[in-house]
């Protein structure tokens, strides 16, 4: 059965953020996700994790300078440097707390180029990432992400993520599939999910509700016949990966709207622990 992860950096608002591990464990989460890690230590996260009986499943590598508009360095030529740098951190954080999983954005591509000319950069970042990622047993995501809420991302459809994945080379390189910018960037979800589920190469999937990016039960994708199609395909091709829940609860920062919105997890048959 597929497993839901929170994700901590857009679910329980109301919450500081180290108390999000406890409410996501309350309401029968038992893995988490979120964007990053690096305003905490290590060992603090790692705490957090194990007295809730959390598993961390998800985390993104440094993307640049966030709050200036970096969303990621991988295809950015001459941030070569910052972006091993970032690698090497975001392992650091990885092994402490046992998260098999790094989700590393691209970038947006810079004035002067276009998306041919940074792809070499991209390409060579991604194998050069692989092989550390690799020594530690690491597997790299990345993420194709729509570019109505990120304009002049790198990588915004599944097939070219796919394609990257062949041209690096790196059986540690999976794609991040995130329903939510799918539908927003391609639509035919679950003919989608019936094509590259059964790869081998998709290592995680993300979802939110269309348009407002809201909890799964709201807007104009049916994802209770989703969650229907990946059980379905996910027990043909032995896929067993967790399934991050990356939206923003409609009662936003309301205390309590987190948990009052879970109605669609609750009812759910789809939560279950780590086999």
């Amino acid at each position: 059965m597929p497993k839901f992860a929170a994700n901590l950096s857009m679910l329980y608002p109301d919450l500081d953020f180290l108390d999000r591990f406890e409410a996501a464990a309350r309401d029968g989460f038992k893995a988490v996700e979120f964007l990053f890690p690096y305003a905490y230590r290590a060992h603090e996260l790692a705490a957090r994790l194990k007295a809730n009986g959390l598993q961390q499943v998800l985390f993104n590598a440094p993307p640049g300078d966030w709050e200036q508009g970096d969303r990621g360095l991988a295809c950015l030529p001459g941030a070569e440097v910052k972006f091993r740098e970032g690698i090497t951190k975001s392992l650091a954080y990885a092994q402490a707390l046992a998260c098999p999983r790094i989700h590393v954005m691209a970038g947006l591509v810079p004035g002067g180029h276009g998306r041919d000319t940074v792809r070499p950069t991209y390409v060579s970042n991604l194998r050069w990432a692989a092989t550390e990622a690799a020594k530690q047993g690491v597997k790299l995501l990345i993420e194709p992400i729509n570019t109505r809420d990120m304009p002049g991302y790198f990588l915004s459809h599944q097939a070219d993520a796919h394609e990257l994945i062949a041209e690096i080379g790196a059986t540690n390189v999976e794609v991040q599939m995130d329903l939510y910018h799918c539908q927003i960037v391609e639509g035919d979800l679950a003919q989608k999910i019936r094509q590259y589920l059964p790869t081998g190469r998709v290592g995680h999937i993300q979802i939110a509700g269309v348009p407002q990016r809201h909890e799964p039960d709201k807007g104009e994708v049916n994802y209770a016949y989703l969650f229907d199609v990946i059980d379905e395909v996910a027990g043909q091709c032995g896929w067993t990966g967790w399934i991050g829940c990356e939206y923003r609860p409609a009662r936003g920062s309301q205390p309590g709207g987190t948990s009052a919105g879970l109605g669609w997890f609750s009812r759910s048959s789809f939560i279950s622990p780590e086999p």
